[in-house]
């Protein structure tokens, strides 16, 4: 790292804590593409910036120190007052499909990327403000973000990323001293978000709408360099390019689809290329297995319903493809090959998302060698599970005790309004197991390695939220914080976090919060 890359804020000398300094190895790339990619504009500053949360994990792998982000003047750059040396504040173009509809420019409206680090694990991440003020892409917004939103994210993309989940992730939230207006007066926030890139599907077709060949050569150039570097030593770049995000989609939406996660949004605008999740708005963990289940306050298609993920990533996929038709054809030497290169690519989504959802089901069974009826198997539990009511969670953590050896089967059946359904179902799965060559004790510890004990329940998030918009009480969101970020971890005295919500607690919807 260059001496010219680290930029160094002092505090006054006046300053009791003089000594500190805020040091950011900042190695920007995507500054330097066309002016037509972005707007270069700075944040708007806040009135009374606070500091909420400084993630002091994320921010040592990055390089970072977290008690200067915590400092005064650390505390302006996260809230947007203070413009650090060697930042290049950009707010970002793209376009993209919202629950179907193309909107040829849509761009970040309320979020600033600062620049980008090396973290200490020579990737290369952006630092990004959310809810730093209004941009040429604020389509009339005000460009905040409101306190709960901004700990939502926080709770859940890092409930994810301690999951195993690819995804975006958050190294500190402000509050501002400020009020945003939706549906009520709510508190202002800043969250400051990472992550490998801020690329998006729609960003792609941001060009294609325009007939901007050159600029989308440029970003899948630009793309290929960042996410895919194998993709240019191969004969056909945008092609090897296309298949790598195809794979890392499939992957993604399997691993979702297999912790009961359902996104909510999942615009193109809201799709990354790097292959991890982003934007997380009315987004929630089922409880009850319900394949149809839907979040979204605005989904009443249920477009992107828990069992339409897998659907709604094809589809956006294909719209990635569409949009690099133009470098495909120059690619391949004709429209014709273009189209068919574009379709082969497009064919292999739906075998690797079912053929990594299946290897998910085994394990999360115990099932650790591949059988004719495997799936079959696990299917009828989840169609019991629909039917019974079953926490979809609960369910298969409790898996792990009933597969040690049968008294763990109480806890199981306990799940099912019907337990009879269970033990039907059970006898098949006992003597399917006896078909593995692994004990039952190793077999039960590997199991809980991947059915997690806890995951931000709705009703949770909501109470936490709720302490810290309308009490200024973060506690709450600190404990479910720290819980959620052990989701593998068995601790006594924490049923509350893992326990279903009673009937007057239940959360049916979130929101985006936008």
């Amino acid at each position: 790292m260059h001496k010219s890359d680290i930029f160094t804020i002092t505090l006054p000398p006046t300053s009791a804590s003089d000594l500190l300094r805020t040091r950011f190895g900042f190695a920007n790339t995507y500054a330097r593409l066309p002016e037509r990619f972005y707007a270069r504009l700075n944040p708007t500053p806040v009135a009374a910036p606070s500091l909420v949360k400084v993630n002091v994990e994320l921010a040592r792998n990055l390089g970072l120190d977290p008690q200067a982000l915590s400092s005064e003047q650390g505390v302006e750059i996260l809230a947007g007052n203070r413009i650090a040396e060697g930042a290049e504040p950009l707010a970002l173009a793209y376009a993209g499909h919202q629950f179907g509809h193309f909107v040829p420019q849509l761009g970040d409206g309320r979020t600033n990327l600062l620049g980008e680090v090396i973290g200490r694990d020579g990737v290369r991440y952006d630092i990004q403000l959310k809810g730093s003020g209004p941009t040429p892409f604020s389509r009339r917004g005000d460009g905040r973000a409101a306190l709960g939103p901004v700990l939502r994210e926080y709770i859940v993309s890092e409930a994810m990323a301690a999951l195993g989940v690819p995804t975006t992730r958050a190294l500190a939230a402000v509050t501002t001293g400020e009020q945003i207006f939706r549906e009520t007066v709510l508190p202002g926030a800043v969250l400051t978000r990472v992550a490998a890139s801020h690329i998006r599907v729609g960003t792609f077709q941001y060009f294609a709408a325009r007939g901007d060949t050159e600029g989308i050569r440029t970003l899948a150039d630009y793309a290929i360099a960042r996410h895919y570097p194998d993709a240019a030593q191969t004969n056909q770049p945008y092609r090897a390019f296309l298949d790598g995000v195809i794979t890392k989609q499939a992957q993604l939406i399997a691993q979702w689809v297999l912790l009961g996660f359902i996104h909510g949004v999942m615009n193109t605008d809201n799709t990354s290329i790097s292959g991890e999740t982003i934007d997380y708005g009315p987004c929630a963990f089922m409880e009850a297995y319900e394949p149809d289940k839907v979040f979204s306050s605005i989904d009443r298609n249920g477009r992107y319903a828990y069992s339409n993920q897998h659907h709604a990533a094809h589809w956006n996929l294909t719209r990635l493809a569409e949009a690099l038709l133009p470098v495909l054809e120059q690619e391949t030497g004709s429209e014709e090959a273009a189209l068919a290169s574009a379709k082969e690519a497009l064919a292999a989504f739906e075998p690797q998302f079912e053929a990594a959802r299946e290897i998910g089901l085994r394990r999360k069974l115990g099932l650790f060698t591949e059988r004719e009826g495997d799936m079959a198997l696990a299917q009828e539990l989840l169609d019991r599970m629909s039917v019974n009511n079953a926490d979809f969670t609960l369910t298969f953590r409790r898996l792990c005790d009933a597969a040690a050896g049968p008294e763990g089967d109480v806890g199981v059946r306990g799940l099912f309004t019907e337990p009879r359904a269970y033990d039907t179902w059970a006898a098949g799965w006992r003597q399917r197991m006896n078909e593995e060559p692994t004990t039952a004790q190793t077999r039960a510890v590997k199991m809980r390695l991947i059915n997690p004990v806890f995951i931000p329940r709705n009703h949770v998030v909501e109470a936490a939220l709720n302490d810290a918009v309308m009490r200024q009480d973060f506690q709450p969101f600190e404990k479910l914080l720290e819980v959620v970020t052990r989701p593998y971890e068995d601790r006594p005295r924490l049923e509350w976090y893992s326990t279903p919500a009673l009937p007057n607690e239940c959360v049916t919807q979130t929101f985006c919060g936008t």
